[in-house]
């Protein structure tokens, strides 16, 4: 059993659902659930997915994507204070944008195995907690 962190576009991908990147997200929540992976992401991933919704006033498409990550039994993590001490040394050592430090500090403080993102710029960090940064074509599944 691995611990996995899905940043935001692997869910835009997945909830999608067309082309070749919806399909491999799809595969790869399955292949996770098959192994019994605890699943991550964090209170951001959420705020994300419910701005395309919440502009357009779609009350409704605000609680599927709520209970698309709950339903598939993903722990959405808050940014908490044992984040910040990595979230500074990722700011203070690469160009990173603040929403993705948070993103990789929220990561690294259950201890995520896995990383999976479509970002190239994050897959060449190494961070403190997280044992590999990858995207999901070159994920090992």
């Amino acid at each position: 059993m691995s611990r996995i962190f899905l940043d935001t576009n692997f869910f835009i991908y997945m909830i999608q659902d067309e082309g070749p990147l919806s399909e491999r997200t799809n595969y790869l929540l399955q292949a996770f659930m098959s192994r019994r992976d605890e699943i991550f992401t964090s209170v951001m991933t959420l705020g994300e997915l419910l701005v395309k919704p919440t502009r357009a006033g779609n009350i409704q498409l605000v609680k599927e994507y709520r209970q698309i990550l709950h339903g598939l039994g993903i722990r959405v993590l808050p940014f908490v204070e044992e984040a910040t001490e990595v979230f500074a040394h990722i700011r203070a050592t690469s160009n990173t944008k603040p929403p993705d430090a948070i993103q990789l500090a929220t990561a690294a403080v259950p201890g995520c195995d896995l990383f999976l993102t479509n970002d190239q710029r994050l897959t060449e960090l190494k961070v403190r907690g997280i044992q590999f940064i990858t995207s999901f074509e070159k994920a090992p599944f």
